[in-house]
């Protein structure tokens, strides 16, 4: 199993369409060998952004509730960066850093738990090619009540 399609075939995963952006942005920026990719919420399969997803860590929002969100922000990353380049076995060289944005009720602590949903979904796509430098923080709020939003640079042929 080395190629990205392969990996999310083993997982049970698919890539979504593109999410397209919900304001006066685009969803990814190329400037040279880096892709900048705008925040991501954790829009399901369907295009939607499920219940359970909505709300806060610490409150309505379970910390496994809160690990699958950051999955599926993952997700919706990696349909951006195949957007950018169009192949993702040969388009990305490395993930190089991801921000993590965890919608929290203040006394929340258990952030890196929640972030690593993503972290660790990028590990098992791409390999060592996933392996990044990250940023987690609890916020007051998200776009649309998301549990979850992540964003990311990565460094691209």
């Amino acid at each position: 199993m080395n190629s990205v399609k392969e990996r999310l075939e083993a997982l049970g995963l698919t890539l979504p369409k593109a999410a397209a952006p919900v304001a006066n942005y685009v969803p990814f920026v190329r400037s040279g060998n880096l892709v900048i990719v705008s925040g991501q919420i954790c829009f399901g399969p369907d295009g939607k952004l499920a219940d359970a997803h909505k709300g806060k860590l610490g409150a309505e929002v379970s910390n496994e509730a809160g690990i699958e969100a950051a999955k599926l922000c993952a997700l919706n990353v990696l349909a951006q960066i195949e957007a950018a380049v169009g192949d993702l076995d040969r388009g990305v060289v490395q993930c190089v850093r991801l921000g993590g944005f965890i919608n929290a009720v203040p006394t929340f602590s258990a952030l890196a738990p929640i972030m690593n949903g993503a972290s660790d979904l990028m590990v098992a796509v791409l390999g060592d090619k996933g392996r990044h430098a990250r940023s987690t923080v609890g916020v007051a709020e998200l776009p649309l009540d998301a549990a979850v939003e992540v964003e990311a640079m990565f460094e691209v042929a």
